[in-house]
């Protein structure tokens, strides 16, 4: 049963396949009447006295009680539904599942638990959870850094794909976005915690291996040490041409066979993930020079950051016919384009909230412009339920509530905002839980009962809405 692409008709909290959503505290009746959808504290995976004391804070000053409801439930999904920790090695080591799928993504599980960064210096415990992850980031990367998703042990077998599985391997999908997700978080953990005491040789090995990845990717010899290919009929989920993805001209970008959605590109190379890479880059540099004092690695990340950025600026950018410079989502080096966007971070339209490009720069700005606009492509639906940025993995009508989200968090909109928060509010279909998507017409019809980065990310999205712009929370 494949539960990323099953619609869901009814609202609940038990997840399909994959395991089961410890059940809910339905005995546990908020003040405003809304069932608290969490799990009693007893079946909880893990607590954070910070985390909690969050809660109370930003429920406090949400005026709306589906809205606290929702916020309440969302906020510590992670926490409550995913984690689990142990010591290895003397050193936390944590694995976090995505939901419903037992499985540890790259991307998601540092999604996962980057809103808790801040809440670290207040709860060592919870600043241990989240070095495990970065622990277990480096040991799955140094595994196979073509790899999107592990196991929590190497018994276990993975996808019957072509390709070159190894023990601890669920799926083999190069998606460059995985590793930067890597870099984000260790950088996020660092900054926010001060610790460097995951940033040993272990850690740099891992490091090294990213940055040897990257430039093996940039193909420049139009080769690739990654071949994936699936039985499936379903095209984007394996990959294009000969099973390294569509043909490309070396130009310095570097390649992603898959999507943040795990769906195969149509060109190799995916300018949000590119954008995000010179990022990452720079964010490596500065951990490996202050930290591990290894200026010539932290030289080597700046060298590739610049020439990724540098062919950015020279291929990236369209010049469409009625919108004007864009970015394209995709690209080839040879002119082809892809003009779409993907609700699964990172899109174009969530770049600012990466950091990778300002929500003021004129070239993002006239790309969301064009990207939220019915009718400009085909990944943006309009219906009943709502309106947002859909995509093949779920199907063009579903519109993701990731997208919804992001949207308003890269907005200084306060009509949009609020309009974001309306929808989201609106098409959670009784659950109290975001989903990965829902059709336009009829929110009961949604995709994914039990999907954690989606429930952080809207956790995210409401304390940032009650520091920025609390009246909205009425």
């Amino acid at each position: 049963m494949n539960t990323r692409r099953e619609f869901i008709k009814n609202a609940g909290i038990a997840s399909l396949g994959f395991g089961l959503m410890p059940s809910v505290a339905k005995s546990n009746f908020l003040a405003t009447g809304f069932v608290s959808q969490r799990p009693p504290l007893a079946d909880r995976r893990f607590t954070s006295s910070a985390i909690e004391e969050k809660i109370v804070e930003v429920t406090k000053k949400i005026k709306n009680p589906e809205l606290a409801w929702l916020f309440e439930n969302c906020f510590p999904n992670t926490l409550d539904t995913t984690i689990t920790t142990t010591i290895k090695d003397g050193k936390p080591d944590t694995y976090v599942i995505t939901g419903d799928i037992d499985a540890m993504w790259l991307r998601d599980s540092s999604a996962q638990v980057w809103p808790y960064l801040p809440f670290m210096k207040k709860d060592k415990k919870l600043q241990d959870m989240i070095a495990g992850v970065v622990n277990r980031h480096a040991f799955y990367v140094q595994i196979d850094p073509y790899a999107n998703a592990f196991f929590n042990d190497d018994k276990r077998e993975g996808y019957k794909d072509k390709t070159t599985m190894k023990p601890w391997v669920h799926e083999r999908k190069w998606e460059l976005d995985s590793l930067c997700y890597v870099i984000r978080l260790a950088h996020g953990y660092w900054k926010h915690s001060n610790d460097t005491s995951c940033f040993d040789g272990n850690w740099l090995n891992a490091m090294i291996i990213i940055v040897a990845t990257f430039k093996s990717e940039q193909r420049k010899d139009f080769k690739s040490a990654y071949n994936f290919k699936r039985t499936t009929s379903r095209p984007f989920d394996t990959a294009a041409g000969t099973g390294s993805g569509a043909p490309i001209n070396p130009i310095g970008l570097i390649c992603s066979v898959f999507r943040p959605s795990d769906d195969g590109t149509v060109f190799p190379f995916l300018i949000p993930s590119n954008y995000f890479a010179v990022l990452s880059l720079r964010q490596l540099a500065e951990i490996v020079s202050t930290v591990n004092g290894d200026k010539a690695f932290a030289t080597e990340c700046l060298t590739l950051a610049t020439e990724v950025e540098k062919a950015l600026k020279e291929y990236a950018i369209v010049e469409h016919k009625k919108a004007g410079k864009i970015l394209a989502y995709e690209i080839d080096g040879y002119g082809g384009q892809y003009l779409i966007d993907d609700s699964n971070i990172p899109s174009l339209v969530s770049m600012p909230y990466l950091g990778s490009i300002g929500a003021n720069d004129p070239l993002y700005k006239n790309t969301r412009k064009f990207l939220l606009t019915e009718g400009n492509h085909p990944y943006y639906s309009k219906g009943k339920a709502g309106e947002g940025t859909t995509g093949p993995h779920a199907g063009k009508d579903m519109i993701w509530p990731m997208g919804i989200i992001i949207r308003a968090m890269t907005s200084d909109n306060t009509d949009e905002i609020k309009q974001c928060i309306a929808m989201l509010k609106a098409t959670h279909a009784g659950a109290g839980f975001m989903h990965e998507a829902f059709y336009k017409d009829d929110a009961t019809k949604f995709s994914r009962k039990w999907f954690a980065w989606a429930n952080s990310l809207f956790g995210e999205f409401i304390i940032k809405i009650s520091e920025e712009k609390p009246a909205l929370l009425g």
